[in-house]
């Protein structure tokens, strides 16, 4: 499974810190999305994951199941759908926040941050 995660803030940074660790399990981080300096953009990078923008994620075609968005922000949600409709692709997936706080519940004892608005998007 082929995983891209926008938004690296405080739940982005959670998730992906966790998700990297499934690569034995076939989940595959494949490109992240971030404007700011992170703590999870930097992961990222240090992981030599691509750091692309949304709009970009969104070429990828079918090699990429399943688009997290963590950005909290309805704006980035749309630009997401809309590139992906504008280049035909109905394969691909946008997971929301809540998807991850049900998979974050699964995998981990702890509770993930709370979401907040990412002003870097």
């Amino acid at each position: 499974m082929n995983i891209a995660i926008v938004g690296l803030g405080r739940i982005g940074t959670s998730f992906i810190n966790r998700v990297m660790d499934l690569k034995s399990k076939g989940i595959y981080i494949i490109a992240a999305s971030e404007n700011e300096d992170t703590e999870g953009k930097k992961a990222a990078m240090a992981k030599q994951i691509q750091i692309l923008t949304p709009d970009e994620i969104t070429t990828m075609g079918d090699y990429l199941d399943i688009i997290f968005d963590l950005t909290g922000n309805p704006k980035v949600r749309k630009d997401l759908r809309d590139g992906l409709k504008k280049r035909r692709n109905t394969y691909t997936v946008i997971a929301p926040e809540n998807i991850v706080h049900l998979l974050w519940a699964v995998m981990e004892d702890k509770a993930l941050p709370d979401v907040h608005l990412n002003k870097g998007y």
